[in-house]
């Protein structure tokens, strides 16, 4: 591989050769006693403190002086790098100026880059595939994987020897760095927006402007009591039963079945999500005919879980008919709304909000960390029921921010699939740079 043959200008090295000499490879804390309150003592960086690839200083704790001074020899500094050597092995992230001081515990290498690798290009190349592979060579045990410094210290880094090239290998890949992380915190910005957008509009609805109507303490006169609490004057209120057909799915070994019934796929209580299909492993099942017809799925039926882990529970999904001939588990059950009075859209809204998950658990029978529900309590679910037209209002208004959270997923998937392949060519020498020490431009990678 190309890896294996570095451009000229490239050497390779093991890590014990690129660290300061005055500060070794080495981990902190054995035993961190009480904590102390924050603000007081000294803080200390856990493996938990940099699991997103960057120090979360805020969320320090704090140990007393007297026991991190047994461990000055892991105290870190600005530009230090810390590396996961048990458990979640090979995590790193730079230590900020503002954790100057900080010391780490057992399960955190700390590594000082010496003056001939640059801090940045050293905390990507330890992301790289290539020094992924070196972990996992390195790697012992299974139940709590770990490494030994020995081993950190013989890991293998290349890299440019031009200090320059190193430095301007960092900022190309630390500027798609800032822009993921930009998109993802947009993501999470849109995520609670689309919460506070679910409620307003399964609570509020969509008066005849096309605007949300005021809240009940904006225009009390507006709304009405209702088994769901406040209501819209114009909706009503009616139970799932009433509004659509409930059926469960076909029992997974029951009677044995004819050799010559078709092979048909069936849904499971994996396959169906919260508010989506995981597809990507759908069994088969022997059943007659008969059978095909009253559990086939079309498109338009609402898939709900009868129960399993709490965050199961209920949980629904649109079926738009993702495979043509396709039935359902005796564990999902099938609603098929009545559709001149219930949007199946609207259904699988009001069933994912926090309104729709709050009665399930408050209805379900349940045992440690597991709960289930039955058809009579999934009939007895009360809807709320907007006009038809006023349901459709609502349904587009939530497919606009569901568009607009895709669109911003799709770019995320993007630039992590484009820093993926800049990572393979940079920091492998297959594609060279220009160095740019000093200015502020990005610098724009050329082929070698």
């Amino acid at each position: 591989m190309y890896k294996d043959r570095l451009p000229e200008e490239w050497d390779s090295a093991p890590l014990r050769e690129l660290v300061d000499p005055n500060r070794r490879i080495t981990y902190g804390i054995v035993q961190p006693g009480e904590w102390q309150e924050p603000g007081k003592g000294v803080p200390l960086i856990r493996g938990q403190d940099y699991s997103s690839g960057e120090v979360a200083v805020e969320n320090l704790r704090y140990v007393h002086e007297n026991i991190a001074s047994k461990y000055t020899r892991s105290t870190v500094k600005a530009g230090d790098i810390l590396l996961s050597i048990v458990g979640y092995v090979g995590l790193c992230a730079i230590v900020p100026k503002s954790a100057e001081g900080a010391n780490i515990t057992q399960t955190t290498a700390r590594v000082s880059p010496s003056g001939n690798i640059h801090s940045g290009y050293l905390a990507h190349y330890f992301r790289s595939p290539d020094f992924k592979e070196e972990v996992k060579k390195y790697t012992k045990g299974s139940a709590q994987p770990g490494l030994n410094l020995d081993d950190v210290e013989k890991m293998v880094v290349r890299r440019p020897q031009a200090l320059g090239e190193q430095i301007t290998i960092a900022r190309i890949l630390d500027t798609l760095d800032t822009q993921i992380l930009k998109t993802e915190a947009l993501i999470a910005k849109l995520e609670k927006v689309k919460e506070g957008l679910l409620h307003d509009l399964l609570t509020r609805g969509i008066d005849e402007n096309g605007q949300l109507r005021p809240s009940p303490e904006q225009a009390p006169e507006l709304y009405k009591d209702s088994p769901l609490g406040l209501i819209p004057r114009e909706w009503g209120v009616g139970s799932l039963g009433d509004l659509s057909e409930i059926v469960s799915g076909v029992t997974l070994g029951g009677k044995s079945g004819s050799s010559s019934w078709p092979l048909v796929p069936y849904l499971r209580v994996a396959n169906v999500q919260d508010g989506y299909f995981d597809l990507s492993e759908v069994k088969l099942i022997r059943v007659s005919s008969v059978d095909i017809e009253k559990y086939r799925l079309l498109p338009g039926d609402v898939l709900m879980n009868e129960g399993g882990d709490f965050d199961k529970l209920g949980r629904g999904s649109l079926w738009q008919g993702q495979i043509g001939l396709c039935i359902h588990q005796n564990h999902v059950f099938r609603v098929r709304a009545n559709p001149s009075i219930l949007n199946p859209h609207f259904l699988t809204a009001f069933s994912s909000s926090a309104m729709g998950k709050s009665y399930f658990i408050r209805s379900s029978k349940q045992s440690t960390n597991l709960a289930s529900i039955n058809s009579t309590q999934l009939k007895d679910f009360q809807i709320p029921l907007p006009a038809k037209a006023e349901q459709e209002l609502i349904v587009t208004e939530l497919r606009i921010m569901a568009s607009k959270m895709e669109s911003e997923k799709s770019l995320l998937d993007k630039l992590i699939t484009q820093k993926t392949g800049l990572m393979n060519d940079l920091l492998t020498g297959h594609v060279r740079v220009t160095p740019l020490l000093g200015q502020a431009q990005t610098p724009t990678p050329t082929p070698a």
